[in-house]
């Protein structure tokens, strides 16, 4: 058979992204301004050029870049971006049969505020994702948006994810923030330190110069070891 005989879907993207406002985790959305779909909230994407002939067109991860700048504004090699999974359910888009592969995108909450619409979105916001209005989501998304978040919160102790999320030097009580917005739990201060010194003595994270001061207290400050992207 030649290749023009197989069935050919399209292949898009989607960007859940991420970061942390006043202690809560937030999830940005775009309105979509077309159909399918017009008017309701939807994750940032969009479907990968493909060239022709020898020009196969742009790769998955510039893919994603792109879309990430076009649709918001934000500077893509400024945002962690990782991909995490791949959606093909027959009928996920009522035009034609999509797979869509999916990243998550983390923000420091410095950039958050720099998000703008743009390409073809009528509206970019945050959400609180305990608030995110699941019910008015375009295509699967919230299926989408449940696999991004169990997937981070997997990932809290294990990787260097959260240096995304805090400043760039931080106290114990800064990281427990961020812990307790992806979570969505309050963590015991007691236990969460003991979980803070794992990760030192895993070597994710090192005492940093300085303090930070609050109030009348004086508190150390840490730093992750692997660089900020």
């Amino acid at each position: 058979m030649k290749a023009q005989d197989y069935p050919r879907p399209a292949v898009a993207v989607d960007l859940v992204i991420f970061t942390v406002l006043d202690a809560d985790l937030k999830l940005l959305m775009v309105r979509r301004r077309e159909d399918p779909f017009s008017g309701c909230w939807a994750l940032p994407g969009g479907f990968v050029r493909v060239g022709a002939a020898a020009d196969q067109g742009e790769d998955l991860d510039e893919a994603a870049r792109r879309e990430l700048t076009e649709e918001t504004g934000l500077p893509a090699r400024s945002v962690f971006l990782e991909q995490f999974h791949a959606f093909g359910r027959a009928g996920r888009d009522p035009r034609m049969r999509v797979i869509s592969v999916a990243y998550y995108a983390l923000v420091s909450p410095e950039l958050a505020p720099f998000a703008v619409a743009g390409g073809d979105v009528a509206a970019v916001r945050w959400f609180s994702l305990s608030e995110l209005p699941a019910a008015e989501l375009a295509f699967d998304h919230a299926e989408i948006i449940a696999v991004a978040a169990s997937r981070i919160r997997r990932s809290l102790d294990s990787t260097s994810i959260a240096l995304e999320l805090v400043p760039r030097s931080f106290s114990i009580a800064e990281l427990r923030a961020v812990h307790e917005a992806i979570d969505g739990v309050t963590h015991d201060p007691a236990n969460f330190r003991r979980r803070f010194l794992r990760m030192v003595a895993d070597g994710l994270i090192e005492e940093a110069p300085g303090q930070r001061v609050t109030g009348k207290r004086r508190a150390k400050v840490y730093r992750f070891r692997r660089p900020r992207t």
